[in-house]
């Protein structure tokens, strides 16, 4: 019988615009998967190979051409050759080091970001990388034991790990990138910067998370991307180069004050609509350049991540309710909610 990575069955499910076949859901279900009794030694043994450190460069402040060390953070290995790990690690950066389990550092390449699940996916040109195994974020209880890995710098001595238990499953929050940040699994397990893109662990060993904040004024609350939504994003980041997100007619932008300085606006939170493209269903909603969306129904909107989040919603109506701010007046408008296509 063949085997069929998980992570590869997801990806080719996700690759008919392409034309490619697409694997039955039953391929990488997770329903067969191994009950959560490894000792936290043998839990980390199955996933340590797959953690690599991220080591990213960009140009020294004030000197145009050399190449300085400006991050420093961790990826685990899901693919053959690709690496997943946090987009503010590698936004910027004009040079990629991994550091990988055996010690050896190889050149790294972005082949996908996406700014609003801060997730990011790098290729490495070299054969006999060991794909982690993935969980199930939906399988996860409150109070049940992970293990957050890390690999920064690549320092001698390996990985960094550290235990604690699941505190809250299906948070928000809105880290230093502006963007809020959904679907994260909260834990006490000491995460450090230099953790962000490594993996959260259960006790079968598998990733069910993808470290990428701390709560800065709390002890021990971390915060990491549920892995059921983050395959996705990997998914159409290694086929598209991007993460692909239905057509809303406009450009988005996250007001923050220099968008409302630039533009004389007069909300100071929510989002601009620019460039309303003729024929559109923003277009037809009535939407105009100019146009700052405060909420979509009963939900506010802060950012770019919370307009899509809010838009789509699982069971929605077809049509979302926009509070928007228009030159100093308040307006509602109906939007048949975007659709995939």
């Amino acid at each position: 019988m063949v085997r069929v990575d998980p992570f590869e069955a997801r990806v080719l499910c996700g690759a008919l615009l392409l034309g490619l076949v697409c694997l039955p859901a039953s391929a990488w279900a997770a329903s067969d998967a191994p009950p959560k009794t490894l000792s936290v030694p043998d839990a980390v043994a199955e996933v340590l190979p797959s953690v690599v450190s991220v080591m990213a460069h960009g140009p020294a402040r004030g000197t145009p051409t050399p190449a300085v060390p400006s991050g420093s953070g961790s990826g685990v290995v899901i693919s053959p050759g690709y690496i997943l790990t946090s987009n503010h690690l590698v936004a910027g950066a004009t040079r990629l080091v991994i550091g990988l389990y055996d010690g050896r550092l190889v050149p790294g390449r972005v082949v996908g970001r996406d700014f609003l699940t801060d997730l990011a996916i790098i290729k490495v040109e070299i054969e006999g990388l060991v794909p982690a195994k993935l969980g199930s974020s939906s399988r996860l209880r409150i109070g049940e034991t992970v293990v957050a890995i890390g690999n920064p710098l690549a320092i001698k001595g390996g990985a960094t790990v550290s235990v604690g238990v699941v505190s809250a499953l299906d948070r928000a929050i809105v880290p230093p990138t502006g963007e809020t940040l959904y679907s994260l699994i909260q834990s006490d397990a000491a995460i450090n910067p230099g953790n962000s893109g490594g993996p959260l662990v259960d006790l079968s060993g598998r990733v069910v998370g993808i470290n990428t904040a701390v709560a800065p004024a709390a002890q021990n609350i971390g915060y990491a991307i549920a892995v059921d939504e983050a395959v996705p994003v990997a998914q159409s980041l290694i086929v598209r180069g991007g993460m692909l997100r239905p057509p809303l007619g406009f450009v988005p932008v996250t007001v923050t004050p220099s968008i409302v300085a630039s533009f004389g606006l007069d909300a100071d939170r929510g989002v601009l609509v620019l460039r309303v493209e003729s024929g559109g269903p923003a277009s037809e909603a009535g939407l105009r350049d100019g146009d700052v969306i405060t909420a979509v129904d009963v939900t506010q909107v802060y950012n770019m991540s919370d307009l899509w989040h809010a838009l789509l919603k699982d069971g929605s109506e077809p049509v979302a309710r926009l509070s928007v701010v228009r030159k100093a007046t308040q307006e509602k408008i109906l939007l048949r909610r975007p659709v995939a296509k």
